[in-house]
């Protein structure tokens, strides 16, 4: 008989969830009709920028000690990866970032079930995050330095406070607004807590639970150039901060382009995990 209820409050989650959904899902099924057109689309500025900045510098608009060329720029990352040191610096960076994303992911998760589910939860919790979350970034270096002294640790934690918020925030608002109507068929059915939550709540905020994730993968590789700086020996941003003491433009520029290189093909993952996780629970 629970196994019934439930699933009969299922049926009708998804029935009232019906209309949005599909809405929701109408605009990409229309873009992924034509998937080389949208990629063409999408590099069409990227090559705009790089024949502008090519031309600019070769023509010497731009003194090269301001702006190397592009092709100085890939120079600088061959020499660094036949030195082997160009994959250690990513992989060091990239190890970083999915260590301090997963931590601070299911840490926002675990605590907007709380806030969001509980009113003593957002009572409590609330108020104190709201005015953790309004601390810059770099104003937890020192005291993670302090606890944690220039190891991994505190550049990992400091990632993870990063991704923590925008998980958190957006996850608690989308469990509050949940439409009451639906948990209360879901209660009709004789669901209570977790039976309630997988059943009837879940299904509702999957759509803003991989929003949040998404952003805080953004968030991860804003903070990691941050963490980076926390004297660090290896990493993308160590040699942002590397190059700009030995006056290496080509490797600034080097190491900015990984960067959103990097942040594109993670968040491109992502967004494929989105579209499964929409179409189970869709």
């Amino acid at each position: 008989m629970p196994d019934i209820a439930e699933g009969a409050a299922l049926e009708g989650a998804r029935r009232n969830l019906e209309l949005p959904a599909a809405s929701a899902a109408g605009a990409p099924s229309a873009a992924r009709r034509r998937p080389g057109l949208r990629l063409a689309g999408g590099l069409l500025l990227p090559v705009i920028i790089l024949l502008v900045w090519h031309v600019v510098t070769t023509t010497g608009l731009v003194p090269s000690y301001r702006l190397p060329t592009p092709a100085s720029v890939v120079t600088a990352g061959v020499e660094l990866a036949e030195r082997g040191q160009l994959w250690t610096h990513i992989a060091i960076s990239v190890q970083r970032v999915l260590l301090g994303f997963a931590i601070g992911s299911v840490a926002g998760l675990a605590v907007a079930a709380v806030v969001g589910l509980s009113r003593m939860g957002d009572v409590l919790l609330s108020p104190t995050l709201a005015a953790l979350r309004a601390v810059p970034s770099l104003a937890w270096v020192p005291l993670l330095i302090l606890w944690m002294q220039i190891g991994e640790e505190s550049k990992v934690t400091l990632i993870a406070i990063g991704a923590f918020f925008p998980v958190y925030t957006t996850v608690a608002d989308a469990l509050r607004h949940v439409d009451p109507h639906l948990v209360e068929a879901g209660r009709s059915f004789s669901l209570r807590g977790w039976s309630l939550f997988r059943t009837v709540q879940l299904p509702a905020v999957v759509p803003s639970v991989m929003s949040g994730l998404r952003l805080a993968l953004a968030q991860s590789w804003l903070f990691l150039v941050a963490a980076e700086l926390i004297a660090s020996s290896m990493g993308l941003g160590f040699l942002l901060d590397d190059s700009q003491n030995n006056g290496r433009v080509d490797r600034i520029l080097l190491a900015i382009v990984l960067l959103a290189l990097l942040g594109t093909v993670t968040n491109t993952i992502l967004g494929l995990v989105e579209r499964r996780l929409l179409k189970r629970w869709s």
